[in-house]
């Protein structure tokens, strides 16, 4: 094959419309249908209202192509294709279809799971903060909540790296939904810092409306403070407070301790290994029935194959060890599961998720290749 040769694709590609989901200022989405995968894409198109110069903002989209295409984080939308037109100025984004609702319609329905919801638009923020990326459109309808409870980060269109050249004061306006700004204006800053203030605003404002017991309110404090200077600094800083709150929390019993400890070690025993994308499913009730399920297929047995604990508790491939476990881990981890409140449940999964994340991760590479 020759060197820079151009590999040209010429087959065309055709979607099904499903149905338009918003139009704005800079464009539209619409939702598509691949019949020939089965499988239903976001689509955003750059086509800015008359009165908008379309070449000038055309470099801000192709800035979101670039920034989505550096993300790869389970709470971050997924990016899977993009088509410019250049000659026109204008082109398609290609995204994860995000089925579920905005943060504050999903807590709103689900108040049980406000201190797990928070935990993860943490992390996924941690992820943009290590990738020197700033969201810059932090409100309600940019954080969505999926079908399995996961936390994902959408609409990227004001992001941008930091450090770009020629910034200015324009540059660090931003589409804000509430009405209380931080003090970083009056000095023309915009950074984590201040991301950090408005993730906190939203959170601030949630809980204001809902009934549910969240266990960060001193770091939520440290969140919205209007003055820089005595902001938390970051928000790995905040994921270490998380942790430590955690740690600190004294809400099971030794007893319970055991009982988790006794179920987790059957994960980190079992798995050897890990692809990329595994991960804990997150649906209490699917756990509990199926839990339930296996309690009834083993209640004579002393010993349970590790396939049958590990399909119950992880989605995705895994390489494991077929070993035998004692039925009694299953039942004492049922009957506890089953007995403690939703917020305890969540940490519970929170834990087990920790644990596969320590597990060694391997990467698919069989995804074929045109050339």
């Amino acid at each position: 094959m020759t060197k820079n040769k151009i590999i040209e694709f010429i087959r065309k590609k055709d979607f099904k419309l499903i149905e338009e989901l918003n139009s704005g200022s800079f464009g539209k989405t619409v939702l598509l249908q691949d019949d020939n995968i089965n499988h239903k894409f976001v689509c955003k198109k750059y086509e800015p209202q008359t009165g908008i110069n379309k070449k000038e903002y055309y470099n801000n989209f192709i800035n979101e192509i670039k920034l989505l295409h550096l993300l790869y984080n389970d709470n971050i939308v997924r990016i899977f294709n993009y088509y410019l037109y250049p000659e026109k100025y204008t082109g398609y984004i290609m995204m994860e279809h995000v089925k579920g609702q905005d943060i504050y319609s999903y807590l709103r329905e689900y108040p049980e799971n406000l201190n797990n919801i928070f935990e993860q638009t943490i992390k996924g923020f941690v992820y943009l903060e290590k990738n020197k990326i700033l969201h810059r459109d932090i409100r309600p309808g940019n954080i969505m909540v999926n079908e399995n409870s996961i936390v994902k980060i959408i609409d990227f269109g004001f992001g941008k790296k930091i450090n770009f050249q020629n910034d200015n004061q324009k540059s660090i306006s931003i589409n804000w939904w509430g009405n209380i700004l931080p003090n970083d204006f009056d000095k023309k800053i915009y950074d984590n810092r201040t991301e950090i203030f408005f993730v906190g605003m939203l959170f601030q404002d949630i809980i204001q409306e809902i009934d549910s017991s969240f266990k960060y309110k001193h770091i939520l404090k440290k969140m919205v403070n209007s003055e820089y200077d005595n902001r938390i600094n970051s928000f790995n800083d905040i994921l270490k407070s998380i942790v430590e709150n955690d740690n600190n929390i004294a809400l099971f019993t030794s007893e319970e301790k055991k009982i988790y400890q006794d179920f987790a070690n059957i994960i980190t025993e079992s798995i050897s290994e890990k692809e990329n994308s595994s991960k804990v499913i997150m649906d209490i009730d699917a756990i509990l029935k199926d839990l339930e399920d296996l309690k009834q297929k083993t209640m004579l047995e002393d010993y349970v194959k590790s396939k049958s604990i590990l399909k119950i508790l992880v989605i995705g491939q895994f390489k494991y060890y077929e070993q035998n476990h004692s039925t009694k881990f299953i039942n004492d981890f049922f009957q506890f599961f089953k007995s403690i409140s939703k917020e305890k449940q969540n940490i519970v999964l929170y834990n087990l998720e920790t644990r596969l994340d320590n597990i060694r991760t391997y990467y698919n590479e069989d995804d074929e290749i045109p050339f």
